[in-house]
């Protein structure tokens, strides 16, 4: 059977050069299509996987923006690129703090690997739980949306700027293996004081981040709703190179062995503001303050009080990696996405 490096070196060899987010496209369906990439055992690991406090919070952020919606009997709640359920899991058992919000929730989990959607079974066993393979299946109604570290997977094209000139960085390859080469000239969808960059920048533009999120606006805009995205990135639209790939929790080289490594980019989350419209925007806001105004800290002390000492130094080292500066805490944002006539949700300020 052809692997995957094979098939891209075919593909290039015939038809030249491929686009990064090509690359990208093709590396991140056989990675996830092929393994459990989460935990301890996988590449990488998420903030549901570090400890159960973020889904328990990210359950009562959508219960209180439920009753913001008028606590309507039926509610669409749906996470997008769920990984293994685990956010899900801990979301809804935090949920039943609020039975009536429990009740009302119709649980969608957008997922398009068979594999993982198999694991996401095994961890919801017992819950009723839909699955479709993009946002645009989910039913009608009122929605509550969360998408957790979905928009860095998502293919990005990367320009060069040469000579005053922008460039869009292509994928070849040699007998060596792959490598980056510039292709045509290119006039990438960005502000113009990203535009106006020193000639050697790079600039990356995510055009399949961008649809969803005006997929997301529009629902916004039609039906009632929140949605809310966590992720890495930059709060405005800005240069660099930040692709890069995750192998065993280690970096790994872009280009090599496609498809056996986690390949991600930092989120533009002005891009995805704007893409939005005319969805209201609200942040985005540091990982770290967004946890700490849902109530992190105060969880963290009871579930300490709970167990021994060593059960309360395990909660304490996960509160820390999720909220300090040092670890998760600044790095990744949350962006909320709302129906433009709603208040500010739950953890922002205007």
């Amino acid at each position: 059977m052809e692997s995957l490096s094979q098939s891209l070196r075919r593909r290039i060899e015939q038809g030249g050069p491929i686009t990064v987010a090509d690359y990208m496209a093709e590396a991140a369906g056989h990675y996830y299509n092929s393994r459990d990439p989460f935990g301890a055992a996988g590449d990488f690991t998420t903030a549901p996987e570090i400890s159960q406090m973020f889904g328990e919070l990210v359950g009562l952020w959508c219960a209180m923006v439920w009753q913001m919606l008028g606590s309507p009997d039926r509610v669409v709640l749906a996470e997008i690129g769920p990984g293994r359920g685990t956010l899900m899991n801990d979301l809804l058992r935090a949920a039943a703090a609020v039975p009536p919000f429990l009740k009302a929730a119709e649980v969608w989990l957008v997922e398009t690997s068979p594999r993982l959607a198999a694991r996401q079974r095994q961890t919801l066993a017992g819950r009723d739980v839909n699955w479709c393979e993009s946002f645009d299946q989910l039913p009608d109604g009122p929605l509550l949306l969360v998408a957790n570290e979905l928009f860095d997977a998502l293919p990005v094209r990367q320009f060069e700027k040469r000579d005053g000139t922008w460039f869009e960085r292509m994928v070849g390859c040699t007998e060596q293996g792959f490598e980056f080469v510039i292709g045509p000239q290119a006039q990438p969808d960005l502000p113009a004081d990203v535009l106006d960059a020193p000639d050697g920048s790079v600039a990356e533009v995510c055009a399949q981040g961008r649809e969803l999120a005006k997929q997301i606006g529009r629902r916004l805009n039609r039906q009632p709703g929140m949605a809310l995205v966590v992720d890495y990135g930059h709060v405005r639209s800005g240069t660099g190179d930040t692709l890069q790939a995750l192998s065993r929790h280690r970096f790994h080289a872009v280009l090599e062995t496609p498809g056996n490594a986690d390949l991600t980019a930092h989120v533009d989350f002005q891009s995805l503001a704007a893409a939005a419209v005319p969805a209201r925007a609200w942040g985005p806001m540091t990982q770290g303050d967004f946890l700490r105004l849902l109530g992190i800290e105060t969880r963290a002390a009871m579930l300490a009080q709970a167990g021994g000492e060593k059960v309360a130094a395990e909660i304490m080292g996960q509160m820390r990696r999720l909220i300090d500066a040092d670890e998760m805490g600044t790095l990744f944002k949350a962006l909320a996405l709302a129906s433009p006539t709603l208040a500010a949700p739950p953890g922002f300020v205007c």
